[in-house]
This record gives structure tokens, sequence and C-alpha cells, in this order.
């Protein structure tokens, strides 16, 4: 169990080794911002998607404060993140990737 600001939470022994994401497709509407995280490796035609999250546009934009947080403390320690070329996926109108 992890303690985080007093908030006890517990992790499921079939989520404990969490799903390895290098790619992250985000949408929203209205009500709700979806992340749709997936994996494209070598060889592989398309990518999968390995964890749907949906949240509401509170916790989406308190998910960003935290990450950019985060960000700020891992690179005041570690040295900057560097970024490499970003090449997006082609996605159609549907959401669907072509």
């Amino acid at each position: 169990m992890e303690e985080n600001n007093n908030l006890q939470i517990e992790v499921k022994p079939d989520v404990i080794r969490g799903n390895y994401s290098n790619l992250a497709i985000i949408t929203h509407s209205a009500a709700e911002f979806i992340l749709d995280f997936a994996s494209m490796l070598p060889g592989m035609k398309q990518p999968d998607v390995v964890s749907r999250i949906i949240m509401t546009p509170e916790h989406a934009k308190r998910l960003f404060l935290a990450l950019k947080d985060n960000i700020e403390k891992y690179e005041s320690s570690r040295g900057p993140i560097s970024l490499t070329e970003m090449r997006p996926f082609p996605v159609t109108p549907s959401g669907t990737k072509s």
C-alpha cells in the first residue's frame, strides 16, 4: 500500500506491473477527457491501446498541473528532458488510425 498526502492507495496485484506506453492519444468532449495510452513497437502495423482513462475536465487539469510539477522536480535534479523528433500517427476524423 502506498501513502500519498495521508491518502492510502492500494495497488492490486493485477495492476502493479503497469502497462508500457510510448504514445498517448487525447480526445475530449464538453464533459470528459479521454486518454488512450498505446504502445507502438518496431514491426507493428499500428499502435495497440493498452489503457484508457476517462476523467472530468477538472481532473484533467489537475493531472496536467501534477505532471508539470513532477517534470520540473525531475529536471531540477536530473537535468532537462530532451525531446526527439515527434512524428504524430495519422488519425482519421472518426478517431481511428489510418
